[in-house]
């Protein structure tokens, strides 16, 4: 692995943040594994498509940005990189992990997992 595939993860990563990403479920839908899950903040587990769904849903683009702190990468396999970091919207914070796995030669995010963190 290359520093250069770090990078492109996590570059993949942020984009899943903006919003115009987001609003884009073809473009989500490419960003995902097929065996895509997500355990939210709220402890909800999401299938594949429903959080493509939900992210189609979302009412507040533009207005509060998703920002992501704290980025750190690991190297679990070949094809896995996990990245944790802290996204901050609004006066929310999470601490969150992504799993991202190399197939065909692409990069996608095979799992999620976001954790609130408290007020400031």
């Amino acid at each position: 692995m290359v520093a250069e595939d770090i990078q492109l993860v996590i570059s993949r990563e942020l984009d899943l943040l903006s919003f115009e990403v987001r609003a884009s479920p073809a473009r989500v839908e490419e960003m995902l594994d097929p065996e895509f899950r997500e355990i939210g903040a709220s402890g909800r587990l999401w299938t594949r498509a429903q959080i493509i769904r939900a992210l189609a849903d979302e009412r507040s683009y533009g207005q509060d940005p998703i920002e992501a702190v704290e980025m750190e990468s690991l190297v679990v396999a070949p094809d896995l990189v996990l990245l944790t970091y802290v996204s901050k919207r609004r006066e929310r914070r999470a601490r969150r992990s992504s799993l991202w796995r190399r197939s065909r030669l692409e990069w996608r995010l095979l799992h999620h997992q976001g954790t609130l963190l408290p007020d400031a």
